[in-house]
């Protein structure tokens, strides 16, 4: 597939270098064939890096190495993570130095959607906030105010075509799904004891604990965020134009024949989409993983790893935003099923973090703040199998 990407990249290169040849002329004809076969190339080029990206995305959440998102993941040079683990040290020393002043910082979006997780003197609670947020698409346009993804609905089909007559006609239809801005704050109070620590902690623990606020609103807002005012659109939103809702699927219960029914239920009539992900509650895996047969053996292959994992070697995120079956009311939604890269989260800003003392100086309280412009949306067709409750069970 590098291969194969590399090659268009060098005939893309070519044909610029014919473009930019200012002794070289070219009539309608040459400049129009040579304008489409660019656009052939960018699209099979963006179709080879999305394929790419989605075999990569499926592998992590298979092998589990999209939890461990740490240096070493990525560098094996001890000087390199050293000069590394040093400038991120560095820059929250600085960051915390700025806000004992009571100076804004700013946290880019890469940290957003892609923490990095430090010790801190104070222990952690169970994870509240779901990893669904990494996997999406991610785009950032800092300083926009809306964004539009145009997606393909289908193409035409050619026809049989006799001598001298005319070609048959055929029709691509496409569409586009709006992204608007969406303002997530997120404010926390804090004791003046906790400001006496190191400049470098203190920050990380105020940046940890506003950016686990944001991530936390935002991932549940993937799922069922309405699309009106400051509101992403939801996956199970009526506002995500791309799903047509008469392809949502019905279940009264999890049986051994569930999981076969949503994965050959989900895609086109030509393909069995192999890099899809299962967004579903905790509960409801909990059933996937208790279900035995006849003899008491178990139905369902369930190998979790933290907040995803795999049934029957199909990748699952749990998110806490999805109804269970057994509580559910008819029409809920409880799970979806597609390509995480089908959903695009775009960043309009970076995060913003605050902090002041006045509010409760009295008692010494510290008072921080962050804000972030965000929007997300479905960007392909059907992009996802959306699974509810079925009437009366």
């Amino acid at each position: 597939m590098k291969e194969k990407i590399e090659k268009l990249l060098a005939r893309k290169k070519e044909i610029s270098a014919q473009l930019a040849d200012e002794k070289r002329s070219f009539d309608d004809k040459e400049l129009g064939d040579l304008e489409t076969e660019l656009r052939d190339i960018n699209e099979q080029v963006e179709a080879l890096e999305k394929r790419q990206r989605l075999m990569s995305e499926a592998k992590e959440i298979n092998d589990g190495s999209g939890e461990q998102r740490t240096i070493t993941t990525f560098n094996d040079n001890e000087d390199e993570k050293r000069s590394i683990e040093n400038d991120i040290e560095k820059r929250n020393e600085e960051d915390g130095k700025a806000l004992l002043e009571k100076r804004a910082i700013t946290v880019s979006s890469g940290d957003l959607v892609l923490p990095k997780h430090t010790s801190s003197t104070i222990n952690a609670t169970f994870n509240q906030v779901s990893t669904l947020i990494d996997g999406v698409k991610h785009t950032p346009l800092i300083g926009g105010e809306s964004y539009q993804q145009p997606y393909e609905i289908s193409h035409g089909e050619g026809g049989s075509t006799a001598e001298g007559t005319d070609y048959s006609d055929v029709e691509t239809k496409t569409d586009y799904a709006d992204i608007k801005k969406s303002k997530i704050t997120a404010y926390e109070e804090i004791t003046e004891e906790v400001e006496k620590l190191p400049s470098a902690r203190y920050a990380n623990l105020v940046k940890d604990n506003i950016n686990k606020s944001l991530r936390r609103k935002i991932t549940r807002q993937i799922l069922v965020g309405t699309g009106a005012t400051n509101e992403l659109v939801g996956i199970f939103s009526a506002n995500a134009t791309a799903i047509k809702a008469d392809t949502d699927k019905e279940i009264a219960t999890i049986d051994a024949s569930t999981l076969d029914d949503i994965v050959f239920s989900y895609g086109g009539p030509e393909d069995v989409e192999d890099l899809a992900v299962l967004i579903l509650n905790k509960d409801d895996l909990k059933s996937f993983a208790m279900l035995r047969d006849d003899k008491g053996q178990k139905v369902y292959e369930v190998k979790p790893k933290g907040n995803v994992g795999t049934i029957n070697n199909v990748p699952y995120i749990i998110n806490s935003a999805c109804k269970n079956l057994k509580n559910g009311q008819a029409g809920d939604y409880l799970m979806a099923y597609g390509p995480l890269s089908n959903y695009e989260l775009t960043t309009f800003s970076e995060t913003d973090m605050q902090r002041s003392a006045d509010y409760k100086f009295k008692q010494g309280i510290i008072a921080h703040r962050g804000s972030v412009f965000v929007g997300g949306n479905v960007v392909a067709n059907n992009g996802f199998l959306r699974v509810k409750k079925a009437a009366g069970v």
